[in-house]
């Protein structure tokens, strides 16, 4: 449950900064770009802890 916990927080958390990413002051572009990958990033981390906690969570019931 943990995994899957955090797997939605993480996800959660990575898209809403990067919807929120062209509501503050103007950047450079390296900064958005940046972002974005590590938004893209972490939401795979969140895909992947989530089937690691689905396949714990499967095996253990």
């Amino acid at each position: 449950m943990f995994l899957l916990a955090l797997a939605a927080f993480t996800a959660f958390e990575w898209i809403m900064l990067a919807k929120n990413l062209g509501s503050g002051p103007r950047r450079a572009t390296a900064f958005y770009v940046i972002h974005y990958i590590l938004a893209a990033a972490n939401v795979v981390f969140a895909v992947i802890l989530a089937r690691i906690g689905w396949g714990a969570w499967k095996k253990a019931s």
